[in-house]
């Protein structure tokens, strides 16, 4: 799993400019009288300037495109080629700044304390997936899907054997998926009370199979409420109140709180949360912001103004004394900010006016060099 963490930091710290150094291998015409061809497939290191990037999260890899900056024999200065970063190979980047965001995301990525510290079981009757949920990255690590028979008429009597399987594929996937040393907790969610069977089968296993990754940690898996056993519930379970006391420390929990504050305190009191680029940027040019939660996606913007726009924000509200949130776009919470336009924020004081004003993106034209200023002090776009 932390090597899916690995390669999504790659993917937010590599950017169009940045240079990107690699073994990676090139077809170039094979010498005259050589055997197999007109060309061999050869070795070679090359440093790219980067100009796109893709990220492929199941292949776990990370395709680089751009153009040779290397001398070399094989290939020539200016050439075209795609380099593919994978987990156990080496690569280097180069960057002309490192701002505040990316050397944070280097200190995440190095610290142990910063990787995938939560493991999430969601289950109900004949489906369960298990999802390890990290600072960067929650990813689906097992899927157990079976068909039950009714627990009533002629079929009840192989219901009770039936469940006990499946709870025992179950605990096969947490043993072959979890490791307790990092994890912190193994979240059971679910409808009903498959999640209460499970655990008292896991259990009960670690005893009688002395089973000691469960045995020894048994105070360290916790009951909690979900509405389904599919993954899209993650958001759900870290949003709970019982997941919050459970996990809190965890910094998936404390986005997921974060994002969950701010929707409630858009419902209750709009006045003090807004959304969007031109709403947020007004209330920081006010010192008004409390908590400030942005979408990673938003940093890895084509356009490096707009980057540094962004990241001058994130310092703004950090120097007025706010809590500055990365959301991941790779957790549900971090989606589910992206679909209110990637930006958001608690006040610290209602702003009423704010409400009422169509803002320009002052992010946009920033990139473009331009000043805006209003009323408020900000600019922007979309708000609450």
């Amino acid at each position: 799993f932390h090597l899916a963490e690995d390669m999504w930091h790659a993917y937010n710290l590599v950017r169009p400019g940045d240079s990107v150094t690699a073994t990676t291998f090139r077809k170039v015409a094979a010498p005259p009288g050589a055997a197999g061809g007109a060309s061999e497939r050869v070795k070679i290191t090359l440093t790219v300037s980067a100009e796109s990037t893709e990220y492929d999260a199941a292949g776990l890899t990370l395709r680089v495109a751009g153009r040779n900056t290397t001398e070399c024999e094989s290939v020539r200065l200016g050439a075209r080629h795609t380099l593919e970063l994978a987990p156990h190979r080496a690569f280097s980047v180069f960057k002309a700044r490192w701002d505040a965001l990316d050397t944070a995301r280097l200190r995440a990525a190095t610290e142990l304390a910063a990787t995938a510290d939560l493991a999430v079981l969601l289950i109900q009757e004949g489906l369960a997936t298990l999802c390890l949920v990290g600072g960067a990255t929650s990813s689906a690590a097992a899927k157990v899907e079976v068909s039950l028979p009714r627990k009533k008429g002629a079929a009840a009597q192989g219901y009770d054997k039936a469940i006990a399987a499946f709870y025992e594929r179950c605990l096969a996937a947490v043993l072959r998926c979890v490791d307790w040393g990092v994890v912190k907790c193994l979240l059971v969610a679910g409808p009903g009370f498959s999640k209460d069977g499970f655990r008292a089968h896991a259990l009960a296993e670690a005893s009688k199979r002395d089973i000691k990754a469960i045995a020894q940690n048994a105070d360290r898996i916790i009951l909690a409420h979900a509405s389904c056993a599919y993954r899209h519930a993650l958001r759900e379970v870290l949003s709970s109140d019982a997941a919050r006391a459970a996990v809190a420390h965890t910094a998936a929990s404390r986005d997921a709180a974060a994002l969950e504050a701010f929707f409630e305190t858009l419902a209750a009191t709009p006045d003090r949360a807004f959304y969007g680029p031109g709403h947020v940027g007004a209330a920081a040019d006010m010192g008004a912001v409390a908590t400030l939660l942005v979408s990673d996606t938003l940093f890895r913007n084509a356009d490096p103004g707009v980057r540094a726009a962004y990241v001058a924000l994130t310092e703004t509200v950090r120097a007025s004394g706010g809590v500055v949130h990365v959301l991941s776009g790779a957790h549900a919470s971090g989606e589910a900010l992206d679909r209110v336009t990637g930006v958001a924020a608690i006040l610290r004081f209602p702003a009423p006016h704010l409400d009422d004003v169509e803002l320009p993106d002052p992010f946009q034209a920033a990139a473009l060099g331009t000043v805006v200023r209003t009323e408020g002090g900000g600019g922007g776009g979309g708000g609450a």
